[in-house]
């Protein structure tokens, strides 16, 4: 039996965009825009170490460069769900492709890592409109449960593959143009798909959507902000200081009040109540994980095929191909696997092949080749493709259709977080142990603080000081500085695993392995 506020959500949807032909001319529109937003999180993955020499950017430079990004995606995607359910989604979704080109125009062309990671907080903005909408649009068009899944699975794999085929795209760019140009192709793919929508895509939205939250929006910011501001920056002043002490206290202690308001306020940003239902608040916890661990792993695997195993930018991205193409082919078809086993008994398997691929990934030495880590890769990608696409169908099908805006905006910042956090935290760990293998080196070497500082901040820059030294001194030293890289490295993966195999224990108890009854 249909509920009057899921008939008020389908009479706001033109009826004849609904399960039909332009229903999936829609998706087409709504994918190539999630394929431009997903990619922008790994496409500059390539371009780290060119940002080294070109802009001099350290390691936690680098981090914020690509965090930046993440962070305000994430802390905006409830406010613009939520200003989607209200004044409409399509007009939200074509908001956030004007605001998300313009922010990719201005990365383009910054001069110095400060206003690259400004730009890139601004395209945050953007993608926390296009994001949410493409989900929720998606939702109300395919209204059918079987088509419905279908439709996710290819959203789920165009997520996938965008995060994956990032690091082959931008790799190719660097090939042919300068490092602005792998923001600078998003401009194009806005401009198309902003004229696509005004035809293709219906609009929607809940009539009785609540009003916005600024409190909870100012208050999800500041703490995540604060809480990533700790972690990025504690390699450089170190974890015992009290100043990165104090962030991370206040960014749990801010966070903290944000869950506390959202429990009291009238009109909240965040649903707690959805938490409430296992199959939603497990399949969270699942996707945020597993984009924890795919994040925070090609952020150090993408610079370790660069600086230690010496490939260009481009025979990088190739060499993760695999893993996008094993996504690409995974993610759409594991509802088949969905129906024939469950959602609990796919999941975690998913997540259980992470986590193996990750503990392959942490026993790699500087005798390592490509050859050897790419059995880790596949696995990465085929635990993605297995996890992600139910995952989010667990999501969404565990909401009414009036608060999929809402809920497609938890799902999404469940994501953003998930990735920031995992560059944050493996970035973080990579950083610490790899100045700290080679803080007592230097320490019995005389030479100028800004040679200190290019070596410790970052294995590249240990790689230019090395190149300009040359001999056996240069030599030594680029081999040392390999050597604590991939150490850190190995902590890193072995963090990942861990994490996805909690992941994968908590899908064990939690996640139930079919819907109890159906969407209302």
């Amino acid at each position: 039996m249909t509920s009057v506020a899921s008939e008020q959500a389908a009479d706001s949807v033109a009826g004849p965009a609904r399960d039909g032909p332009r229903a999936w001319a829609a998706l087409a529109v709504l994918c190539v825009s999630l394929l431009m937003v997903s990619l922008d999180n790994t496409v500059l993955n390539v371009a780290l170490p060119t940002l080294v020499r070109d802009l001099h950017a350290t390691d936690t430079q680098l981090q914020w460069i690509v965090d930046a990004y993440a962070i305000v995606f994430a802390g905006l995607l409830l406010v613009a769900g939520s200003l989607g359910d209200r004044f409409g989604r399509k007009w939200v979704f074509q908001a956030g492709l004007v605001l998300f080109a313009a922010g990719s125009a201005a990365s383009a062309f910054a001069s110095s890592p400060g206003p690259l990671v400004a730009a890139r907080a601004f395209m945050g903005i953007g993608a926390a409109g296009i994001m949410p909408s493409t989900l929720s649009i998606l939702t109300n068009v395919f209204t059918d449960d079987e088509r419905r899944a279908r439709a996710i699975g290819v959203w789920s794999g165009t997520t996938g593959l965008g995060i994956a085929v990032g690091p082959i795209v931008g790799g190719w760019l660097l090939e042919h143009f300068w490092w602005g140009s792998v923001f600078l192709i998003n401009v194009p793919i806005a401009a198309i798909g902003l004229a696509a929508s005004v035809a293709l895509v219906p609009n929607s939205r809940n009539r009785g959507a609540s009003r916005p939250d600024p409190v909870g929006a100012l208050t999800s910011v500041a703490g995540l902000s604060l809480l990533l501001w700790g972690i990025i920056e504690a390699p450089e002043r170190s974890w015992t200081s009290a100043i990165v002490l104090a962030a991370i206290a206040g960014g749990l202690a801010v966070l903290a009040g944000f869950v506390a308001w959202e429990r009291r306020c009238d009109h909240p940003m965040l649903q707690l109540a959805f938490f409430a239902d296992r199959r939603f608040s497990a399949a969270i916890g699942s996707m945020s994980l597993v984009i924890f661990t795919l994040m925070g792993s090609l952020f150090v695997l993408t610079q370790y095929l660069q600086f230690s195993l010496g490939y260009s930018a481009f025979a990088t991205g190739l060499r993760v191909g695999p893993m996008a193409l094993v996504i690409l082919v995974v993610a759409p078809t594991s509802s088949v696997l969905v129906r024939m086993l469950g959602t609990k008994t796919v999941v975690f398997a998913g997540m259980a092949v992470i986590a193996v691929g990750m503990a392959m990934l942490s026993a790699t030495t500087t005798a390592g080749s490509y050859m050897d880590a790419l059995p880790a890769f596949m696995l990465l990608g085929i635990g993605t493709g297995l996890a992600f696409a139910p995952s989010t169908e667990s999501v969404m099908g565990s909401l009414p259709l009036d608060q999929t805006g809402v809920g497609s905006a938890t799902n999404s910042t469940a994501l953003q977080v998930g990735g920031a956090l995992g560059v944050a935290v493996l970035g973080s760990l990579l950083s610490t142990r790899y100045q700290s293998r080679l803080a007592p080196v230097l320490a019995r070497q005389a030479m100028p603080a800004s040679v200190h500082h290019a070596i410790l901040g970052s294995l590249g820059g240990a790689i230019a000081v090395a190149q300009q030294i040359g001999g056996g001194l240069g030599r030594g030293l680029a081999d040392v500085a390999r050597g604590a890289f991939v150490s850190g490295l190995d902590l890193a993966a072995l963090v990942g695993a861990a994490a996805a195999g909690v992941g994968a224990l908590v899908v064990a108890f939690v996640l139930p392995n079919r819907p109890r009854r159906p969407r209302s």
